[in-house]
Parts: structure tokens; sequence; C-alpha cells
């Protein structure tokens, strides 16, 4: 289903009910904007502000009917201030090397991802995802992305191994953190934890106002977490605001 706000004016399409991917026993649908528009990397921006997210080449908003549980948030970078347990966390880190590259799989980060999702959801639908998978899911044709690698110390004039990737898009409105995968079995470092700092930190230096995590879901176990970051500010459909719903 289409909706057609003006001929010059993006169409979104709203989708049929569909599996929810946080309640097994919940239906969900989606606003879409249209995938077709040649404009979609100068849309996306403004996409962010009015709480979509990207996934591939899609960019979308939760749309479910009597169900209002995903709530964008973002991070204003330049009022954050990492609570004791994120200090712990970039101290446990300090050795470790963080670098921004191009959104280019390697072989070495498509066996990360592999193990990540081995470890962390499996049996979620993302079991057979290939290379060509990874690009469609993280990549996309037209998005501005960018891989921050964080790797382990190496010896001199070598790169560490590999512990995670921070899959983050570019704008001018802020970063958005889109995906993260690291090594499952390093669970004391808390790379997802250090990554985000990282992110913030990358967003500051460039001079950008947010960090944009995507939905926060009050009370779930995956995405509760979102609320340790503070300042973090809340869409509730019309207005960015600190209060949370």
């Amino acid at each position: 289903m289409a909706v057609q706000l003006d001929s010059d004016e993006p169409r979104l399409f709203q989708t049929g009910e569909h599996a929810c991917g946080y309640f097994p026993e919940r239906r969900a649908r989606d606003l879409v904007l249209d995938p077709h528009d040649t404009r979609l990397d100068a849309l996306y921006p403004l996409a962010l502000r009015w709480g979509f997210r990207r996934s591939g080449n899609l960019v979308y908003r939760p749309h479910c009917l009597g169900c209002h549980a995903c709530v964008p948030v973002r991070i204003p970078v330049a009022q954050h201030t990492p609570d004791r347990s994120q200090r712990r966390c970039l101290a446990r880190n300090d050795d470790l090397d963080c670098r921004v590259l191009p959104a280019e799989r390697t072989d070495e980060q498509f066996a990360l991802y592999r193990r990540y999702l081995a470890a962390r959801h499996l049996r979620g639908g993302m079991d057979d995802h290939g290379p060509i998978e990874f690009d469609q899911f993280l990549i996309g044709d037209w998005s501005q992305g960018r891989f921050l690698e964080i790797r382990a110390p190496g010896d001199p004039g070598q790169r560490g191994r590999l512990l995670a990737v921070a899959v983050t898009d570019v704008t001018a409105n802020g970063l958005s953190a889109v995906y993260t995968f690291f090594d499952p079995d390093l669970p004391q470092r808390g790379l997802g934890t250090y990554a985000i700092l990282q992110q913030i930190a990358w967003a500051r230096r460039s001079g950008l106002p947010h960090l944009y995590l995507g939905y926060w879901i009050e009370g779930h176990r995956k995405m509760d977490y979102k609320r340790r970051y503070r300042p973090l500010e809340y869409f509730d459909g019309r207005h960015w605001t600190t209060a949370a719903p």
C-alpha cells in the first residue's frame, strides 16, 4: 500500500503484516520509503530525524497496529559523559586499535560475522547469510557507510586480530549505528559497549551532533541497554525529547 504525498515528495509504502523480530507472539508491519526513489541517499538524513532506520537499501520505521514498543533514540554526543561502567570499559580496552575504513567486505570481517551470528543469533533467520547477504544487509547500494574496525594489539608493523566491526552510516545529521558484530569469545571486554563509545567519540571529532542508535524497547533484554547512554533523546513521532516515553 503506497501513500502518495506529492509528485515531488517521497512515497511511503506500508508493508503487510510479518513476524515481529522482537516479540515472537506479535505481528509487525513497517513504513518504507520507496526503495526505487533515486534520491534515497539525500532523503536518508531527513528520514533519520523522522525516526527511520536503514537495513540494506531499505529505509523503514515500525508502524504496528496497537503497538508502539519501538522508540527511535539518539545520543547528543556533545553532552554525553560515560558512566562508571562505561569508563571501565574504555580503560579495559585502551590497548585496542580503532580505524574507520570504507564499507567493503573482507574475508576476515565475514568470518567474524559468521561466528557472531552462530553464537548470538542461532536459528534467528540469519544463519545462512553468505557474502551476498552480508553486502545486501550491511552495505547496500547507496548508503554512505563506513566500517569501524576494532583490533587487538599487533606486532610492530602488523595489524592485530580483528575483534569487532561497527557498521556506521555517515550523514550530515550525525552517525547512525547500523549493526555491530564482534568476537563472541571475549565477553569480558564489552566490545558492543566499546563500539558505541568509539562511535560517540568519532561523531564528536567530526563535529556531528548525534549518534542514532535505532530503536529502544523498554524491558527487552537485547534492546533496553540503550538507556545506559545519557543523555538519550527519544522520538515521539513529532519531536525529540530527553523524557523517556
